[in-house]
Formats: C-alpha cells, sequence, structure tokens
C-alpha cells in the first residue's frame, strides 16, 4: 500500500479574517519558486519569494504576507493570493524556510503583526 501525505490546503491555515476579500491580495510567485499554501513570503521586484531572513539586501528578508493556496510557479512568474492583512492564523500551519531560528520567526511574527495578522 502507498503512503500518501496530505498536504496543506489553499487558507487551511486561516482562523479568521476579514469579510470579503479584504484580508487578500492578488499576488505574483516568481518564476522558478514553488510555494506551497500557508508559507510566509517577502515581495521582491513585486514578485512574492519565500521569506530568507538572511538575505539582508535583496528584500526577501521582509516579510509581506501569507501564500493563501500552493502556486507552482516552477517554469513561469504565476498569479496567486497572499493574506496581507486583517486575520488570525494559525502557528502550527505556517510554512518557514528551512533553518529559521527562533529569532528570526520572533521578528517575522512581528511583522505579520504590523501587517494586521496575527500568529496564534
Amino acid at each position: 500500500m502507498t503512503t500518501q501525505t496530505e498536504q496543506g490546503h489553499a487558507g487551511g491555515f486561516i482562523l479568521s479574517k476579514a469579510n470579503g476579500r479584504r484580508s487578500l491580495k492578488n499576488i505574483t510567485v516568481a518564476s522558478g519558486e514553488n510555494m506551497k499554501a500557508g508559507e510566509v513570503y517577502a515581495s521582491v521586484g513585486g514578485y512574492a519569494v519565500p521569506l530568507d531572513p538572511t538575505d539582508s539586501s535583496g528584500g526577501a528578508d521582509t516579510v509581506a504576507g501569507i501564500l493563501f493556496g500552493p502556486v507552482d510557479a516552477s517554469s513561469a512568474a504565476t498569479a496567486g493570493a497572499g493574506v496581507v492583512r486583517d486575520a488570525e492564523v494559525n502557528a502550527n500551519e505556517l510554512v518557514w524556510p528551512s533553518g529559521i531560528t527562533s529569532g528570526q520567526k520572533t521578528t517575522a511574527i512581528a511583522a505579520l503583526a504590523a501587517l494586521g495578522i496575527i500568529v496564534r
């Protein structure tokens, strides 16, 4: 029997959000990225990229939001949606970069709070 692993669902990390689409924003994931629902992202040159707390000069260290659903932009920049304001999210469902330190995560969570995204 084949073992299957369930992936995060679009919006599955959201505990509450504002009415309608107020919490969401249309975004474009940068070409070459394959991002998961609930992944904390930065914006570089107008494109969503995975957060990289060690990138102090390229902008990937600045939190811009949380990816609503999975986006495979492996071969070309691809449209998606980001949670960018007025939401509460489940900390256990967020996707962080591998190797992120507890201090870097605390800083990123504070940046999310500044956007109006509360991590519970």
